[in-house]
């Protein structure tokens, strides 16, 4: 018995033999300039209905009045971020349900409150002012975070108002410190003071924050956008991991100027920034970098958040159509071709003491991995004012510098820095590892982060003194995915999750090695390599440090980086 043929469906019957079915047309990315301005999903409804920055007029004249509940879903998830302001974590829930509760069941009545730094830069007067609102209204909380921000915590909204008074009255704020806007600059800790500065950022930075900072043709762009400017050949901002960065470098022809590069980011899908091949003035930087971001706001991705960031846009697009966009569109003129910036010859956390052009000296020290407090930053301005000086600044690896210090007090300033737990010669250790807020504070944390880098940093300190011979190894602990602590370019980058040993579910990381950014060691920058199945727990993380780097130092050519090392060795010697 024959099987009849199914019946032809009516696509099939009608297409000539031989032609193949035409594809479904390819989603909209919601591009502005390509797919036009109609939302296509609830984030980008809201911010078009009523933009970020009008929140502030609610904070100040309803929610500081009525009180946590009165606060509506979308302002407290979404326009809050306008102004730095974040619900922290509620106590007591373990990193295991992170992933599993909804925000509203993560998070307390308090907000993490994110003071706006550009370029690190602080006068005595501020810090005090931040130090105050710490102590008066965030519990003596603070830390210094790799993007020269400083972060407060166990703020309620009705103090909120009052914190921009004060904030505001000496200079400072927290407007566009967080959401889809314009991020802090982040700008060279020694800019206008080191002696081997080639250009003083400084100025630069000022013309963008002053033109761009808050202004409503830049308050929704399809997600965050990070910015790096540097004039220090020790190229100290991490700029190929930012959106859009100029590194000064002198031109054969035209003298100094700066490098472009666009493109660059971490979280969970990291890329390195691209440079595009061009020469930009001291001059030009405003407008290239209003061009750079006006392509964010028209071409970016908005349909799905998580390829919402530019270097989605310039992987697809590539540097070459990239430039011609941004010059033909936007500049409305030719960069001229430009050569890369050398690689650095010295370390970029500007730690020690070091002299600057005025005969003066700049004094870096390192925290244990960003964590101070009110009282330690009232205790700075204090010293600084001391010894004559008004001027502190914040790095973008978690360290803080006082400038101006004459040579008669650097001792005093050495000492005295160190009694407030600021180490000017710290062990490679303290200088080299960083960490992001984690489960004390942060909804997205699995793991505790801040106390488990420093209890590390300790017992490292006893157990791998021996081996004063090797160059810092950088060590960068992240509570999730999202790599706020920069883990993809680090020698051992750790990432927060939970773990199985031994049948039992514990707070763990998983391991990159391997990674690091251009520096004097490193011709370029390189992402960190994963070995599968190499996760280590928490509790033994000062083990599996001292095992790894005891390998290095046993295995290591000569001459050879623990990351060159990282990359070529058997997974057996990286367990």
């Amino acid at each position: 018995m024959t099987t009849p043929a199914p019946p032809a469906r009516a696509d099939r019957a009608a297409r000539p033999a031989g032609e193949r079915p035409a594809r479904p047309a390819a989603r909209p990315h919601g591009q502005w300039k390509v797919d036009g301005t109609t939302p296509l999903n609830g984030n980008e409804k809201w911010k078009q209905e009523d933009g970020g920055l009008s929140v502030r007029a609610r904070i100040e004249e309803t929610y500081s009045k009525q009180g946590f509940g009165s606060i509506t879903d979308d302002d407290l998830h979404g326009r809050f971020r306008w102004w730095g302001l974040y619900t922290q974590r509620k106590p007591g829930i373990d990193g295991g349900k992170t992933a599993t509760l909804e925000p509203h069941e993560l998070e307390d009545e308090y907000f993490m409150l994110r003071v706006r730094i550009d370029a690190g830069a602080l006068t005595t007067d501020q810090l005090r002012v931040i130090a105050g609102i710490s102590r008066d209204f965030g519990r003596d909380t603070a830390d210094i975070t790799d993007r020269q921000n400083i972060q407060l915590h166990w703020v309620e909204v009705e103090s909120v108002p009052e914190i921009w008074r004060r904030l505001e009255a000496v200079g400072l704020g927290t407007t566009e410190a967080c959401g889809d806007v314009p991020r802090v600059v982040l700008g060279s800790p020694v800019a206008g003071v080191a002696a081997d500065e080639l250009l003083d950022i400084g100025p630069v930075v000022d013309g963008i924050t002053e033109k761009y900072l808050g202004v409503p043709e830049l308050a929704n762009l399809p997600r965050k956008f990070k910015t790096a400017i540097t004039g220090h050949p020790s190229q100290d901002v991490v700029h190929e991991i930012n959106d859009v960065a100029f590194v000064a470098h002198r031109h054969p022809v035209l003298g100094v100027g700066f490098d472009l590069w666009v493109g660059g980011g971490l979280s969970t899908n990291p890329r390195l920034g691209e440079r595009l091949g061009v020469f930009v003035t001291e001059e030009q930087v405003p407008d290239v970098w209003h061009g750079v971001a006006q392509i964010f706001r028209d071409y970016g991705y908005r349909r799905l958040r998580n390829k919402a960031r530019l270097k989605f846009l310039l992987a697809d697009w590539g540097p070459a159509k990239f430039r011609e966009v941004l010059e033909t569109e936007y500049l409305g003129y030719a960069l001229p071709d430009g050569p890369p910036a050398p690689r650095p010859t010295t370390p970029g956390d500007h730690i020690g003491v070091h002299k600057q052009k005025d005969g003066r000296n700049y004094v870096g020290a390192a925290p244990y991995v960003g964590r101070v407090s009110g009282q330690i930053l009232a205790d700075v301005a204090d010293l600084a004012e001391s010894v004559g000086s008004g001027r502190v600044r914040l790095t973008p690896h978690q360290k803080l510098l006082v400038l101006d210090v004459p040579d008669a007090h650097v001792e005093h300033v050495v000492g005295r820095l160190k009694e407030l737990g600021l180490d000017a010669n710290p062990s490679p250790w303290r200088r080299s590892t960083i960490a992001c807020t984690g489960i004390e504070y942060c909804k997205l944390a699995i793991v505790e982060t801040k106390a488990t880098a420093s209890a590390a940093v300790d017992e490292l300190e006893k157990r791998l003194g021996d081996l004063s011979h090797l160059k810092p190894v950088s060590l960068n602990i992240n509570g999730c995915p999202n790599s706020c602590a920069r883990i993809q370019t680090a020698d051992i980058g750790l990432k927060g999750q939970i773990i199985t040993v031994d049948g039992e579910q514990v707070p763990g990381f998983q391991v990159h090695l391997g990674g690091g950014l251009a520096s004097e060691d490193r011709d370029e920058a390189g992402l960190g390599r994963t070995v599968r199945g190499l996760k280590v727990a928490a509790s033994e993380l000062p083990d599996y440090v001292e095992r790894v780097v005891r390998r290095f130092d046993a295995e290591g050519a000569e001459g050879e980086t623990f990351a060159q090392w990282a990359h070529r060795a058997d997974e057996e010697a990286l367990q």
